[in-house]
């Protein structure tokens, strides 16, 4: 098995091969907005470094967001290109859990926390469980304040990750809770690839049209579907 991995939900854009044994081949890229130009020449670097064309491929995975629309248009339509070109099944994840995932060897509980913008934050509860973690509760939005009042409702230490941080942490550290900087700040796509390995085993995929962008802003949703109206020539409702 060999899953193609791609994260474009955030400022960072991230690549990444991986198999059953780990991971083979990754790039990445930490500017913003250069998500189109660096994705189709970093999966092209990914698999000549493997040493594998894009025909040993058995999987795509992609992120679904909550974040940049940008970046998520174009990771989405790079993944629904190549799985529909080589009829691949696809398996979509948030980079909210992803970057939980990340966090699995903590015993801790875990808090992802994602710049959304507009003065807000996209965030979501992770607990360590046999094999990686566990959400604790849906995906939230909302002001630096009401993360950290989730946070304090939990009555336990808690470490907080995500490029959310640069926006909460002062709110944070003022309520005390513990912020920890030296945390992974983006979901990557070789811990995507990774967390989807197990949905590609048991079939627990998706068709390329199928995969569609996590909104938890109703704005949001609002901007994605008249942008893609424009885009397939129409005028957007």
């Amino acid at each position: 098995m060999l899953v193609l991995g791609l994260e474009t939900s955030t400022g960072r854009s991230s690549v990444a091969l991986v198999g059953e044994d780990g991971l083979v081949a990754s790039a990445s890229l930490g500017v913003a907005r250069r998500h189109g130009e660096f994705l189709a020449p970093a999966v092209r670097f990914c698999l000549d470094q493997a040493g594998v064309g894009v025909d040993r491929l058995t999987g795509v995975a992609v992120g679904l967001g909550p974040g940049l629309y940008t970046g998520l248009r174009v990771g989405i339509a790079t993944a629904q290109a190549i799985a529909a070109a080589r009829q691949l099944p696809v398996v979509g994840l948030s980079g909210l859990d992803v970057l939980g995932f990340q966090q699995r060897h903590v015993r801790r509980p875990v808090f992802a926390v994602l710049d959304a913008r507009r003065g807000e934050l996209f965030w979501a509860s992770y607990r360590a469980v046999p094999g990686g973690v566990q959400r604790q509760d849906e995906l939230r939005v909302g002001t630096a304040e009401q993360l950290a009042a989730d946070i304090q409702a939990t009555g336990q230490e808690c470490l907080v990750t995500g490029d959310g941080l640069t926006r909460a942490a002062d709110e944070l550290r003022r309520v005390g809770v513990e912020v920890d900087d030296t945390a992974e700040a983006s979901p990557d796509a070789a811990a995507l690839a990774e967390l989807a390995l197990p949905r590609f085993a048991r079939e627990e995929t998706q068709r390329p049209g199928e995969l569609l962008p996590i909104y938890l802003r109703q704005v949001d949703a609002k901007i994605g579907w008249q942008t893609r109206g424009r885009l397939q020539g129409g005028a957007g409702a």
